[in-house]
């Protein structure tokens, strides 16, 4: 019965939808004006880390929240468990183990390349920290016996959250608004180095966004 109901919104939905030829005025905004406002040819990027800047502070509090409430359920007493002293492990195949050291940097080049690019193509810090967070779990998952610097983790992603803050207060104070970019150099857009604090944004997400990520990962083998 549920499904039938859900078939009938869902056909009312289709039935109704028109595809829109002109952008509302919010979004025509946001396209046109949006690159000669802060520099950045993403206008995405833009977007999330400028004009709703708020919100994305918020997303970066709860990921933080996610992070300590599993670090607070799956942890593990001194005298607890451990995986290397009490599971046998079977080792991972010679195919994987090569594969692994093949792919890891890649992935982590790549990981910062979205991240210092998010104001120029697709991409960004979310992105760029889940990419990061990737290669993590891929030598996790090849190498269980491996042991993350929990305590390092953590304070590079409470630093990278205490800059974060700080420079969306910059762009109180010197700019127009929390988050308000323009308090540095717009340059040229399309330039690496343009965008005024966009790319700085970008970058701390990105490391405060991979940490955490590395963090719960890392919770969940334990």
């Amino acid at each position: 019965m549920a499904l039938v109901l859900f078939g009938l919104v869902f056909a009312r939905l289709i039935g109704a939808y028109q595809e829109q030829s002109v952008l509302r005025p919010l979004a025509e905004h946001y396209v046109t004006q949006g690159p000669r406002e802060l520099g950045a040819a993403n206008v995405i990027t833009g977007i999330l880390i400028t004009y709703r800047g708020f919100d994305t502070l918020g997303e970066v509090a709860v990921l933080f929240m996610v992070a300590a409430g599993l670090g607070l359920l799956l942890r593990r007493d001194g005298d607890g468990p451990s995986v290397s002293a009490n599971t046998p492990l079977r080792p991972a195949s010679e195919l994987v183990v090569t594969g692994t050291e093949v792919l890891l940097p890649l992935i982590f080049v790549f990981g910062a390349y979205v991240i210092m690019h998010g104001h120029l193509s697709a991409g960004g810090g979310f992105q760029g920290g889940a990419i990061v967070a990737s290669a993590v779990l891929l030598l996790l998952v090849t190498q269980p016996l491996t042991r993350l610097r929990l305590d390092l983790l953590s304070i590079t992603e409470s630093f990278a959250g205490v800059l974060f803050v700080c420079i969306g207060l910059l762009g109180l104070i010197l700019a127009g608004g929390f988050l308000d970019s323009r308090f540095l150099p717009q340059g040229q857009l399309g330039a690496f180095f343009s965008a005024g604090a966009i790319p700085i944004i970008s970058i701390l997400l990105g490391i405060k966004v991979g940490a955490e990520l590395s963090v719960i990962i890392d919770r969940f083998r334990r």
